[in-house]
């Protein structure tokens, strides 16, 4: 694929085509990207087993994953025994060893085997090769993220947000009662150019249109992700800002902060709105909703209010897009200059995979 193909300049540039949402071997061959990307596992304090599976990981790579607290220790291992390939937990435990359910081999908290029954004749057993496979795992600001082959440091990634943000990131509690899993008859970068651009808010989103100043609504773009900020209304919630924000003095209502390809942080007055696309399909989806709260006074009010709804509403209109791409009265669209800088940079993003 060419860079030429989402030109530079938005105001000439023509969107991707529909049969990147549609083409099975295309929708396959993008999936290579989840694997150097880092993926966000949740925040170290929500866990209350030792061993725990990473079901939405897993899915994702098609590499069953566990979390594993040993002690002042973290692991994220590969949840697939070395013997003949089971998966090994299926639950939270706090296991003190790793178990394989179908022939008993046994695991150390940190992957290196422990035990295997019949194999005492075997030749050169065991072997590095018989240890769970680790990968690599760094914390931000509390929060977990995992990759399977990383292609740029964590920090870098979410450097930005740490600059403009990093303030914000503490006192943060994992509420599970706003744990939501979204499943969307669409595919995957469909969800995520909906999510990039604030040109719909009016026409799909009644309540949070009520609550978002429509002229305020900016987007940023950055090496690897988007940001959007929308402003409240006056009299609506917003952020009490610190004098040494480059914010300060604003009505900022959200911060919604898209990392490449399929993480979401939203940022509230409330607290952190985390989403994460996970691709089951050619056109199935995945959507994953947590949420870790610090004002919980401030949850039922302004942009952070409601968010079920506007979930709800953003998938009519997305699976409806996902039907409308199918027809063979579609191939491209244009971008609008003001309002879809964002979608515009996903897109080239996209084209320049190799």
């Amino acid at each position: 694929m060419s860079d030429d193909l989402i030109d530079s300049d938005i105001r000439v540039a023509k969107t991707l085509p529909s049969k990147f949402y549609t083409d099975e071997k295309r929708f396959r061959k993008l999936l290579k990207v989840f694997k150097s990307s880092w993926q966000f596992v949740g925040s170290s304090n929500q866990f209350t087993s030792d061993v725990t599976p990473i079901d939405h990981i897993g899915r994702l790579h098609n590499q069953p994953i566990i979390r594993i607290q040993d002690g002042d220790s973290t692991h994220m291992l590969s949840n697939v025994c070395t013997h003949r390939g089971m998966v090994l937990c299926h639950e939270h435990s706090s296991a003190k060893t790793i178990q394989c359910p179908y022939h008993g081999r046994t695991f150390n908290r940190d992957g290196t085997l422990k035990h295997m029954p019949g194999f005492e004749d075997v030749v050169d057993f065991p072997s590095e090769d018989d240890n769970l496979p680790s990968f690599d795992l760094q914390i931000w600001n509390g929060f977990e993220f995992t990759s399977l082959k990383p292609g740029v440091d964590l920090q870098d990634v979410l450097q930005p947000l740490q600059e403009r943000l990093g303030w914000f990131f503490f006192d943060l509690n994992y509420n599970p009662e706003k744990d939501r899993n979204w499943n969307i008859n669409a595919n995957w970068m469909l969800y995520v150019d909906n999510y990039l651009e604030g040109f719909h808010i009016p026409y799909v989103h009644p309540e949070l249109n009520e609550a978002l100043d429509k002229d305020g609504y900016t987007t940023e773009c950055f090496e690897h992700g988007v940001l959007q900020i929308g402003m409240a209304k006056e009299g609506d919630v917003c952020f009490d800002l610190p004098e040494s924000s480059v914010d300060s003095g604003k009505r900022i209502a959200a911060y919604y902060w898209w990392f490449f390809p399929n993480l979401m942080i939203n940022v509230y007055p409330w607290g952190v709105s985390i989403n994460v696309v996970v691709p089951n399909g050619c056109d199935s989806t995945t959507v994953l909703f947590r949420s870790y709260v610090k004002h919980p006074e401030l949850m039922e009010q302004g942009a952070g209010a409601a968010l079920d709804k506007v979930e709800v509403q953003d998938q009519f209109v997305v699976e409806s897009c996902m039907k409308g791409l199918r027809s063979s009265s579609y191939n491209r669209g244009r971008y609008s200059a003001k309002h879809e800088q964002g979608v515009h940079h996903f897109h080239r993003m996209i084209s320049r995979l190799r």
